[in-house]
């Protein structure tokens, strides 16, 4: 079978209904994104602080204070120490995900959840009250260590609690939560940039507390998912909570082939070293390249430093923290163009869509950076061109926020088999987070080296990616996560991986081929 074929599942129904009960533990699961949404917004707006960057890097300052012409545009933020500052949260992210791996799959996903909202509230505090360099780091890093816990369990307990017509939409409520997070960090900033006393950059910091507390006491109350329960071994109950949450007494088919796939995975002893077997290379595969390939579109790059990106193209003050709020506002709503098309057009249309859109918006920047700037940085944009870029910009991230930003935690929390799910999610996470650690150490070094084509490499990334969806991933939306094995057997490249063993229901579920 030829790339250009998609294969579709005529998977059974289940039956049950869409119940207030799952549409709220969906809700307040989906909390957890607001932490990671708050941090992504929070740190570039607090970085771009006079008052700010004179207590904690003061060579920083007085670079930016230099008007005499001579400073290259594109190097002015140009610091390691002050990407510390941000990227230091991520690798504490990265190596939290595995002990998260091991807390989701013996404790349930939500002792993941209350566990994370702890440490990152613990972090809150002590970046809001700090006095050097050392404890900004160290409030970081305890802030990565609770968004590594939650973004381990919060997609996965998404996709176990959501009836697979609805999955994709209830998944993104995650996305939508970190948009609402990076909306609200944007808008806290521009508020606090405005108090007097030079303390606003604390109240930025100290605020992630509130997403924190939400998290937490939401987790608290959540109850655990059927697979969860049954991975622990407590079969009754899990049974009562499927039917809870189908709001059905007759849940026994489904039941069955989650006792199936629990069964299975209980065989696996070591997840670990059992997902580097053929039979789970798309999973793996996906697994690793989805994250790399969603933080390699260059999307933290706006996020992390969006009012330095702006403040670097010609935006004032205010100016700059306004126009990142203007494309936080834009992601939040592209999220909802998501959600609602996502079960119904499918995942592989919305990532080849969004692939494209964005490509065309970055060559466009790159061209425009180019021209005013040009490669010594000297110069200056026209308002006319700043608002283009701005526009171009804002069209750049409604295009990740109903593609790549959503699918990149929603594909790969559905498609591993229970047996690896814990270590599949926890490799998603940490690709994730090593990927957003290099993206933000680096992003201002290379601004300053690259210049304006650094919007040509992560264009080139996405080029590649893009590419690579449309051969590569089958269609996964309305596929019970139990018989994800029957997309993969049937796929062009990846059918010779999957053995027949692995193809749980079969006997349930017909194949058919059809152009897209």
């Amino acid at each position: 079978m030829a790339g250009g074929m998609a294969i579709q599942a005529d998977t059974k129904d289940y039956g049950g209904k869409i119940t207030m009960f799952v549409l709220m533990t969906c809700l307040v699961a989906a909390t957890g994104g607001l932490i990671f949404g708050y941090d992504l917004g929070i740190s570039g707006g607090v970085t771009s602080m006079d008052v700010f960057l004179k207590k904690f890097f003061p060579s920083v300052y007085k670079k930016m204070q230099d008007d005499t012409g001579r400073t290259n545009q594109y190097c002015k933020f140009d610091s390691q120490v002050l990407t510390s500052f941000t990227s230091s949260l991520y690798i504490a992210a990265l190596v939290a995900s595995f002990c998260a791996s091991v807390t989701t799959r013996i404790f349930g996903r939500k002792v993941s959840m209350v566990v994370g909202g702890v440490i990152f509230l613990i972090g809150s505090v002590l970046n809001g009250a700090a006095e050097n360099v050392a404890m900004l780091i160290l409030g970081r890093i305890l802030l990565g260590v609770g968004v590594g816990y939650a973004n381990q369990s919060v997609p996965v307990y998404l996709s176990e609690m959501a009836p697979a017509k609805l999955r994709g939409a209830l998944n993104m409520g995650f996305q939508l939560a970190i948009t609402i997070g990076i909306l609200v960090a944007n808008l806290v900033n521009y508020g606090t940039a405005k108090i007097k006393g030079g303390y606003g950059w604390r109240v930025s910091l100290a605020l992630a507390a509130v997403p924190a507390i939400i998290m937490t006491v939401g987790a608290v109350f959540l109850p655990d998912t059927p697979n969860s329960l049954l991975e622990r071994g407590h079969q009754e109950k899990a049974k009562r909570m499927l039917q809870k949450i189908r709001g059905n007494e007759e849940v026994e088919e489904e039941f069955q082939d989650l006792i199936e796939a629990s069964e299975s995975a209980k065989k696996i002893e070591h997840p670990w070293r059992n997902i580097l077997q053929p039979r789970y290379r798309p999973q793996l595969t996906m697994s690793i390249l989805i994250p790399f390939f969603q933080q390699f579109t260059g999307i933290n790059v706006i996020m992390f430093y969006a009012p330095v990106l702006f403040k670097t193209i010609g935006f004032g003050d205010d100016a700059s923290l306004m126009s990142a709020v203007i494309s936080g506002l834009v992601n939040m709503f592209a999220t909802f163009v998501s959600i609602s098309t996502v079960d119904r057009v499918g995942r592989r249309m919305l990532f080849l869509e969004g692939g494209i859109q964005m490509l065309i918006c970055q060559i466009l920047v790159g061209v425009i950076l180019g021209m005013k700037f040009g490669v010594e940085g000297v110069g200056s944009m026209t308002k006319s061109s700043s608002y283009l870029v701005l526009f171009l910009i804002c069209a750049y991230v409604a295009a990740f926020a109903w593609s790549w930003g959503p699918l990149g935690w929603l594909v790969p929390s559905e498609i591993f088999p229970l047996e690896i799910r814990s270590a599949g999610q926890a490799i998603n996470v940490s690709v994730n987070m090593f990927c957003t650690f290099v993206i933000a150490q680096l992003f201002l070094s290379m601004l300053c080296h690259m210049k304006f084509g650094l919007f040509f490499f992560f264009g080139g990334f996405v080029l590649i990616m893009t590419i690579f969806i449309f051969f590569f991933l089958p269609e996964t939306k309305n596929v019970p996560i139990e018989e994800m094995n029957n997309i993969w057997k049937k796929h062009w490249f990846w059918g010779k991986y999957i053995p027949d063993d692995a193809v749980i229901g079969v006997h349930h579920t017909s194949m058919k081929v059809s152009n897209y």
